[in-house]
């Protein structure tokens, strides 16, 4: 992985871990999450015209295919892992098992169907950062116990679409060289047109209520979800995605620093030494 990939890959992961930070603070909901995503499509739609002006841009189905899909998978994703906090999660256990879930099966299905073939360092950087990511939430056979359980199921569940829409956005960005951005404002339009009415026939008035109590967290998040995953979708554009995706679990770290000190969830020393696997595991990535 070279250095401008890399550092692509950690300053999204530093934006993403802050969006899930907010976003388990606020409480969520589905009126937050709708009013995000809708306002995330409307605030990059000039920046998205400009690109397509600008490089050229030409639509064709197979891109609107692969938009699409994207689109309903990221849906999943936001609610599954909305889900996850409001069941009682910890950001310190939910956001490991949802980032770490996820490249594991990344790195299968991009080994199995896209003929990548990765360093043996760099498969060995992957792993010990998904090691790390376990550690991070503790010991395993509790997760059963308690009010956790629920939310590490729907974590569970958050890490396979974050799988899922992986391995099709790096189709659509390094096979089908959509542009980036203009990729990633296709998804935002499917998320809004089926989270608008989705959240209406749910929670009538919790998109409204959500803008005039949460205005602020609102727009955060809808300016910094998109803005980390363009960065991620940038560097696979020209790195492999079984580098890529075990790369962005470095957000982890952020999230797990974020709980321990602002949300007071504690157990530090254990999340110190899974931060040291997690930074060697980069340095894998990086010679990989």
């Amino acid at each position: 992985m070279t250095g401008v990939a890399l550092t692509l890959v950690l300053l999204s992961a530093l934006v993403h871990a802050s969006w899930n930070f907010l976003l388990k603070k606020s409480g969520g909901g589905a009126g937050l999450i709708t009013a995000a995503n809708v306002f995330s499509f409307a605030a990059y739609a000039p920046l998205a015209m400009f690109v397509a002006w600008k490089a050229g841009y030409r639509v064709e189905p197979i891109h609107l295919a692969l938009m699409l899909g994207s689109g309903m998978v990221h849906t999943a994703y936001f609610l599954l892992l909305d889900r996850a906090y409001r069941s009682g999660g910890d950001l310190s256990i939910v956001y490991p098992l949802a980032r770490a879930t996820g490249p594991l099966i990344t790195i299968a299905v991009a080994v199995a169907l896209l003929a990548e073939r990765p360093h043996p360092i760099g498969i060995a950087g992957a792993v010990l950062i998904v090691a790390s990511a376990i550690l991070l939430t503790g010991n395993p056979l509790k997760w059963h116990r308690g009010r956790s359980r629920h939310a590490v199921g729907f974590a569970l569940l958050t890490g396979c679409m974050i799988a899922g829409y992986t391995v099709l956005d790096k189709t659509g960005v390094a096979r089908w060289l959509v542009p980036p951005l203009l990729y990633d404002w296709g998804s935002m339009a499917v998320r809004a047109m089926v989270l608008l009415p989705w959240a209406h026939g749910r929670a009538p008035g919790s998109i409204g209520a959500a803008w005039r109590e949460r205005r602020k967290t609102v727009v955060a998040i809808a300016i910094l979800s998109p803005l980390a995953y363009l960065l991620v979708l940038t560097a696979m554009v020209f790195t492999p995605v079984s580098l890529v995706a075990p790369a962005r679990e470095v957000s982890i770290l952020f999230a797990a620093l974020m709980g321990a000190h602002l949300l007071r969830e504690g157990d530090i020393a254990r999340r110190v030494v899974a931060a040291i696997g997690m930074a060697l595991g980069v340095a894998g990535l990086a010679l990989g």
